[in-house]
């Protein structure tokens, strides 16, 4: 399994067009992919479950991966928030 942990500085927090740029990347690939904030775990391939967590700005968010290809997954998501802005 491959996780990072990061924070996310848009001042709107994850908001709905970054979030369905981050759930459209996370479902290209096979590995299970899940978003964690303030103990509650959703499916990042769900932008219901993603928008779910209703992540503020400078909350620390945990993304992980597990399954075949976590490695590439896991840098797909991160490089896409950061691409739009949405974590530091």
């Amino acid at each position: 399994m491959k996780e990072i942990t990061v924070t996310v500085v848009d001042p709107v927090g994850l908001h709905a067009r970054p979030a369905t740029v981050a759930v459209n990347a996370a479902s290209k690939f096979k590995s299970e992919v899940k978003v964690s904030y303030k103990g509650r775990t959703v499916n990042m391939k769900s932008i219901m479950g993603v928008m779910s967590l209703g992540i503020p700005t400078q909350s620390e968010i945990t993304i992980s991966c597990e399954g075949d290809d976590e490695d590439s997954a896991v840098k797909t998501i991160e490089d896409v928030l950061r691409a739009q802005k949405v974590i530091a």
